[in-house]
C-alpha cells in the first residue's frame, strides 16, 4: 500500500461508474481535444517537480507528456470512441470515487472499478485499519493536475497511466474520535500515478484501475 493510499481524501460521490466518465464519446460534448497535437507544448509550471514539457489540448489544458504521444496516438487509432480530454476528466472523478470508497471502507462500491490485485491491497488495508480501531477523516482540497504520462496498446488491451497532483489534508482518528495523526488545517501536496486498463474489443466499456504508485 503506497503512501498516497494512506493520505488521499474523502470525495463527494462514490456511485459514479467508469462507464460514464472514462474515455467514451457521446457525440454531444465539445471537441476539447481535436487532434492531440504533440507539437503544441508549453513550459512546465515552476511548482511541478518533474521538469518535462507538456502537450496541451486545443482548450489549453495539459493533456499528456510528449513521451506518451506514440501510445496515445496508437490508442486513438485502435479505438475511435476514445477521447483524451474526456478520459482525463473521468480519471479525476474515478480518483475521487475510488479513494472515497476506500476511506469509508465501502469495498463493494470499489470492486467493479479495480482489478483483483488492487482490490486485495485496498481490502487488506481496510481490514488492518479496522483491527487497529482507526478511522480516516481526510479532505481533498484540490486536484491540481491530471496528466497522461504513459499509454500503450497490448494487443487489444489499452493501458493508460495518469499522474495526479493533489492537495490533501489527512487526519487519522482512534475509536474514540481523537486525532492521532495529521491535521485538517495543513494540506500536503501529493503526486500519484494510477494505471487504468480496458479491453477495447470487449462489450464492457468500463476501465479498471490496475496499479497505483506514489511519485517521489
Amino acid at each position: 500500500m503506497t503512501a498516497i493510499v494512506i493520505l488521499a481524501l474523502v470525495a463527494v460521490f462514490i456511485g459514479l461508474r467508469l462507464y460514464n466518465v472514462l474515455g467514451e464519446r457521446t457525440g454531444h460534448e465539445q471537441p476539447i481535444l481535436k487532434s492531440a497535437d504533440p507539437e503544441a507544448r508549453i513550459e512546465p509550471r515552476a511548482a511541478t517537480a518533474t521538469a518535462l514539457p507538456m502537450t496541451m489540448s486545443d482548450g489549453g489544458d495539459l493533456a499528456y507528456l510528449p513521451t506518451a504521444g506514440p501510445g496515445v496516438r496508437a490508442l486513438l487509432a485502435a479505438d475511435s470512441t476514445f477521447d483524451v480530454a474526456r478520459f482525463l476528466e473521468g480519471a479525476q472523478q474515478a480518483y475521487r470515487m475510488i479513494l472515497e470508497a476506500f476511506w469509508k471502507g465501502d469495498l463493494e462500491a470499489m470492486r467493479p472499478h479495480v482489478d483483483g490485485q488492487v482490490f486485495e491491497t485496498f481490502s487488506g488495508a481496510v481490514e488492518q485499519r479496522t483491527k487497529d480501531g482507526l478511522v480516516l477523516d481526510n479532505r481533498l482540497v484540490t486536484i491540481d493536475q491530471a496528466v497522461i504520462t504513459g499509454a500503450e496498446m497490448d494487443g487489444r488491451v489499452a493501458l493508460v497511466e495518469v499522474r495526479f497532483e493533489a492537495d490533501i489534508a489527512a487526519v487519522t482518528r482512534n475509536a474514540e474520535g481523537e486525532v492521532v495523526a495529521g491535521s485538517l488545517s495543513d494540506a500536503v501536496q501529493t503526486r500519484d500515478r494510477w494505471t487504468f486498463r480496458r479491453d477495447i474489443s470487449a462489450a464492457d466499456p468500463n476501465w479498471q484501475l490496475v496499479e497505483t504508485d506514489e511519485e517521489e
